[in-house]
């Protein structure tokens, strides 16, 4: 009777809140070592590295920005862009959200988790919102650490934007903020992909892996000759896209299409991470994954996903093909064109024209005119034209394009020397880089803006 008593005016265990949970599990993250080296390697290397490489007589012209390091501090941070969409984000988050939930499978601490806590929803969400915690910590080191290095080491100058035109210091600033912000929306992508795998494949290295194993399939199907539709269905497209923000006008609908892929996949891998892990039986230890369920749960909502989104996108009409097309091609090569020569105007100093006067067109064709003008390729052949006020001839250049599937392209001259034949100018100041000799685009994939 007196046991009776007590039982009934015992207090009752109350669950542990969402907020204690999610301080838990982030001093939990933040006290793993590996977790610390990333943190700090994020907000320092970026800016040694910037720094070093601007200093140095040799650029990185093969990457996004990379040409325009000696002229800007806000091309660092481009460049640091460029390297973590393709490799840094996708470890990152492989090693972060990958494993938050596996940790506690190696090391058999469910049990005393749940007795905590209470409640396996809970725990849910605050292992997945310090997971997302410590990763927005990450990429906010890379775009901090990668500006201040490049406005320390270079200076806050003007950007040369894709189309050849000048974005001033403000601008500049502004856009590369809307850059990093815009892969964001891939990187949470990513991480809910590394939560399902964590929760479904349990202590197996492979749940640990399959944020960056995604990620390079995503990249592969980037390089790939695909149907643009595919192309934007994918949230690894937006790690590229925002190289659209340095045009003008914005490229805004390859964007757009990206970040409703990007929320779509990080709203559909979470739910299935979510239903996968209050599934669980956490009264067996040797239980860590679903089996069959986690292919239901979690790989065929996925792939139901990407080709619902596939279908839509070419529903719409907006996107065939591979989106590059010969009219895309030739207005992109002519606007940069004439941006970039009023600039080596300037270097000259030169009477100075306006777009409108120059009257620029281009002229492209592919494989030597043998083969239709569309798709990638290295064999694409612009020849620019354009006249000068009070002069009657028409001054011409040649340039040689390689375009890659993603619709960049770098423009290398082929002649006249005095115009893009030369990699420097003769200035009155002495020689200084040919803005017309080697130049980077971007053709925009959707048909729905012609710039």
């Amino acid at each position: 009777m007196t046991a009776s008593v007590a039982a009934d005016r015992a207090p009752a265990l109350r669950r542990g809140s969402v907020a204690r949970g999610y301080r838990f599990e982030l001093v939990k993250l933040v006290s793993q070592w590996r977790v610390r080296v990333l943190v700090g390697a994020c907000w320092i290397g970026p800016a040694l590295f910037v720094a070093a490489v601007s200093q140095q007589s040799t650029l990185p012209v093969d990457t996004l920005f990379g040409r325009w390091m000696h002229a800007t501090g806000w091309a660092g941070p481009l460049v640091i862009l460029g390297f973590a969409g393709t490799w840094a984000l996708p470890l990152l988050t492989s090693v972060v959200a990958g494993d938050v939930f596996a940790t506690e499978d190696r090391l058999g601490t469910w049990r005393q988790l749940l007795v905590a806590v209470r409640s396996p929803g809970r725990i849910f969400v605050a292992k997945a919102l310090a997971a997302v915690t410590v990763v927005l910590l990450m990429v906010t080191g890379l775009a901090c650490a990668s500006t201040a290095g490049g406005l320390a080491a270079v200076g806050n100058h003007a950007l040369v934007g894709l189309d050849g035109h000048l974005l001033a210091p403000g601008d500049a600033a502004r856009t590369v903020l809307l850059a990093w912000a815009c892969a964001l929306a891939p990187t949470l992508a990513l991480a809910a992909i590394g939560l399902l795998g964590s929760v479904a494949l349990g202590r197996s290295p492979m749940g640990l892996l399959l944020p960056a194993l995604v990620a390079f399939a995503m990249q592969l199907a980037q390089l790939l000759p695909l149907p643009v539709a595919v192309r934007l269905a994918l949230p690894g497209y937006l790690f590229t896209a925002w190289a659209g923000l340095f045009t003008a006008p914005a490229q805004a609908g390859p964007i757009l299409a990206g970040l409703v892929a990007s929320l779509l996949w990080t709203v559909t891998a979470t739910a299935a991470a979510y239903r996968l892990f209050l599934r669980r039986d956490f009264t067996n230890p040797t239980d860590d994954r679903s089996g069959r369920r986690a292919l239901t749960v979690g790989a065929l909502p996925l792939a139901g996903l990407a080709t619902a989104t596939v279908a839509v996108l070419a529903a719409t009409g907006t996107t065939t093909g591979s989106g590059i097309r010969q009219d895309a091609v030739q207005r992109s090569v002519a606007t940069t064109f004439a941006h970039l020569y009023r600039l080596q105007t300037r270097q000259l100093h030169r009477p100075d024209v306006t777009e409108a006067q120059l009257a620029t067109t281009a002229a492209c064709t592919k494989g030597g005119g043998t083969v239709a003008a569309e798709g990638p390729g290295n064999d694409w052949r612009c020849v620019v034209s354009w006249r000068l006020p009070g002069v009657a001839a028409t001054g011409q250049a040649i340039y040689q394009l390689d375009v890659a599937p993603d619709g960049r392209y770098m423009a290398d001259g082929d002649g006249p020397k005095e115009v893009n034949g030369y990699f420097v100018v003769r200035t009155p100041t002495g020689d200084a880089s040919n803005p017309l000799w080697q130049f980077d685009g971007n053709v925009e994939l959707s048909a729905t803006s012609k710039g």
